[in-house]
């Protein structure tokens, strides 16, 4: 009896136990979900001033791409403003703020647009990049061709976005403007090519227009091998999360450590991307980057839509691109639609403050002026409805030296304020620099050494171009004294007498170089400065400052054309020309001018072996050699610059 009760209370006890376990295990009413987060989250933006859509737009192709489209509240019948860019659009509007002006922030050229009147701002993923579909090719060439022998390319995307957004954007008033800066600029200048009748107006600035003859890639045939990181972050993968490493402070002595290019990107592994590898099978300046060349493919289309070329006049990136296709499509220009601007800025400080660029200081902020008197104007002209008259000139430049704002009718000058005649300025011997020939005399010559293993550095090192103050050097390298280049013994400086009269250059200066080497290859730099005089009376660290108006570099093997490399006959005089980079400056009395030449500019570009070899990528180190260089400064052998000098009528 004893044991059959306690048996019932053990099993009473048990049964007490697993029901208690049972009902832990069983949720309840208020405790079915343990998930505080719930299965999708509807901000509450009704008090916002603008709208955030996205959304993923379909290509002729199927390939969809991610696209952020912002809209002032209450907007209607509103233009619309794209950018298509590999830059991550998401990360460009991404800024949590209930207002359109902190959203937007004080990057964008466009602000006032958007903020004071009522512009749809809209920006897109380029494929293959970010949360955009399909594949990535950088600065794709043309469809249809041999490089690029599929149905679509940014031209096709721009087409196929642009009708999407009049069909499914109801606030908008079905008129479209396409602008960027840099490689937004070259997917604006893409929109070109068969544009949509929805399309009425481009602004590309500072546009990558021909990456080898004198913008990101090569200059002439150097490689500006300070590029290869963007390659890495570029494509390495499709968010640009891998980023540039480096063991060295100093970004010369990173150079120096190698002698190759191809030896630094295997380093990096770099022969894993795709754009490394067409670079370095096309070292010379053939059908692959001829075919591609926006100047080039634009000169075959007529102008059918509102364009303004935007130019930096220190454009330490895309130095080449404006003037160029301003060049090739204004002879075009039947009925006025052909724009030219050209500011004193450094790469994309069109969108930034413009009243100065290190010690070069403007006396105003040149970028506000562009934005407010000419962005605008153009931009409400050709795309609201009420069409707004814009009082623009033909060309509106930016005259260095004087510091104004000039309105023109052509670019180089050829009305009524003046013309431009070209005077040869020429490097005369001890030094010397005039606009007159020297006649001939022993030795008729100056020489110099340049040493591959010591070349001259393009800033004073130490070069470290990473963090705020590294980046303020690479904008600003354009501008900075070049009195440290003068004193080396690699660097051939000539320099005229003092000013008593104003001296005004505009257009492309033209290099005409009679030189010899003991090498059979060599690169020479061509810098024309401004030399402040001696004392600056308010500034006095401006006292001699030798500011750089146009400087480049060219590849001595492509003496004979650029898609003809040949090696340079050892210890013959031969005729180098190419040109410099567009000017627009006066030099003042009191002013002398000064040319140097010199053959490296590292850690910029990279190294000429000075021994011909069929690729400079792939040069061993025993091809890198010394070579005495003579640069000729009298009579037939003379040496000269071609400067597009204004006179007045």
């Amino acid at each position: 009896m004893q044991r059959s009760y306690r048996f019932v209370r053990i099993c009473v006890v048990l049964a007490s136990a697993v029901a208690t376990f049972a009902l832990a295990g069983e949720p309840t009413q208020d405790s079915k979900s343990v998930n505080e987060i719930p299965p999708s989250f509807t901000p509450k933006t009704e008090s916002f001033d603008y709208v955030r859509r996205t959304a993923m737009i379909p290509m002729r192709d199927g390939v969809k791409l991610y696209t952020v489209i912002v809209i002032p509240r209450g907007a209607k019948h509103a233009p619309i403003l794209l950018s298509r860019t590999p830059y991550d659009a998401a990360e460009k509007v991404k800024t949590p703020s209930a207002h359109l002006a902190t959203v937007l922030g004080d990057s964008e050229v466009v602000d006032d647009l958007v903020l004071k009147e009522g512009y749809i701002r809209v920006i897109q993923d380029v494929r293959g990049k970010h949360h955009s579909e399909g594949d990535y090719l950088m600065n794709p060439p043309p469809h249809g061709t041999e490089f690029n022998p599929t149905n679509v390319d940014d031209s096709t995307d721009a087409y196929d976005t642009i009708d999407w957004l009049v069909r499914n954007v109801p606030e908008s008033n079905g008129k479209v403007g396409i602008l960027g800066i840099s490689y937004d600029g070259f997917t604006s200048l893409a929109a070109l090519i068969h544009p949509h009748p929805a399309l009425r107006a481009a602004m590309p600035i500072n546009p990558m227009v021909d990456g080898w003859m004198g913008d990101d890639w090569f200059h002439q045939g150097a490689l500006r091998q300070l590029g290869i990181p963007y390659f890495l972050v570029q494509e390495a993968d499709r968010d640009s999360s891998q980023k540039w490493w480096s063991d060295h402070f100093d970004d010369y002595e990173s150079w120096l450590s190698v002698w190759s290019v191809d030896e630094m990107a295997q380093r990096y592994g770099l022969d894993q991307v795709g754009f490394y590898r067409k670079i370095k099978e096309h070292p010379a300046y053939d059908s692959f980057w001829q075919s591609q060349a926006m100047d080039k493919v634009l000169a075959k289309e007529p102008v059918s839509v509102p364009v303004m070329l935007v130019h930096s006049l220190w454009d330490q990136e895309d130095i080449y691109g404006a003037v160029h296709v301003y060049a090739a499509i204004k002879p075009k220009d039947t009925d006025h639609k052909v724009f030219l601007v050209l500011g004193p800025w450094f790469h994309h400080q069109a969108r930034l403050n413009g009243s100065a660029i290190g010690a070069i200081e403007f006396g105003s902020d040149t970028a506000a002026y562009f934005r407010e008197n000419i962005v605008r104007p153009f931009f409400d002209h050709f795309l609201k409805d009420d069409a707004p008259p814009a009082d623009l000139a033909a060309v509106t430049a930016f005259e260095t030296g004087t510091n104004r704002w000039e309105r023109l009718s052509t670019w180089p000058e050829t009305g009524e304020d003046g013309k431009t005649d070209p005077a040869s300025l020429f490097l005369q011997p001890n030094g010397r620099l005039g606009f007159n020939q020297a006649p001939a005399s022993e030795p008729g010559f100056d020489e110099y050494v340049s040493d591959p293993a010591k070349p001259v550095p393009f800033l004073p090192r130490p070069i470290h171009l990473e963090g705020e103050e590294g980046y303020h050097d690479w904008q600003t390298w354009l501008v900075r004294d070049q009195r440290e280049a003068s004193g080396r013994t690699d660097v051939l400086t000539y320099t005229s007498d003092v000013l008593t009269a104003p001296l005004k250059i505009s257009g492309i200066p033209t290099v005409s170089l009679t030189a010899s080497t003991t090498g059979t290859d060599g690169d020479f730099v061509v810098k024309l400065i401004d030399v402040y005089p001696e004392e600056a009376g308010r500034d006095p660290k401006m006292g001699g400052y030798q500011l750089m108006i146009s400087g480049d570099i060219f590849r001595g093997r492509y003496y004979q054309g650029f898609d003809n490399p040949n090696p340079i006959p050892a210890n013959e005089k031969v005729r180098f020309r190419f040109n410099l980079p567009t000017t627009n400056h006066v030099f003042l009395p009191g002013h002398r001018l000064m040319i140097q030449v010199q053959s490296s500019w590292f850690p910029l570009y990279d190294r000429n072996p000075q021994t011909y070899v069929d690729n400079i990528f792939l040069a061993k180190p025993t091809d890198f050699k010394k070579a005495t260089i003579k640069v000729f400064n009298s009579g037939e052998s003379d040496s000269f610059v071609e400067l597009p000098v204004v006179t007045h009528q």
